[in-house]
């Protein structure tokens, strides 16, 4: 049985969005919605964790990064992604 049937898309829609809208030199996605089955207040969406390096993210705070993802995923935040955790960086960041 899987218990996210939708995860893959969910992933590829996560992932197309960040793509168009940030443009990263790395992007890393992972699924971590299994180990929160009967999550209370889920509502069947899903937990990620991204870990996003862009030139956009240069010269911005990490309030500032995180605004800017939150609000390129606010409609998958809406339908998809109940818990959301990130890692953004600028590529000079990135040893």
């Amino acid at each position: 049985m899987n218990p996210t049937p939708n995860a893959g898309s969910r992933v590829e829609r996560i992932r197309t969005v960040v793509q168009d809208a940030l443009h990263p030199v790395l992007l890393e996605i992972r699924d971590d919605s299994a180990a929160h089955i009967g999550h209370a207040g889920g509502g069947g969406k899903g937990h990620f964790k991204l870990v996003i390096v862009s030139e956009l993210f240069r010269g911005k705070s990490l309030l500032q990064r995180h605004r800017l993802v939150h609000d390129v995923l606010a409609g998958l935040i809406e339908s998809d992604i109940h818990a959301l955790v990130l890692s953004t960086r600028a590529p000079e960041e990135v040893s």
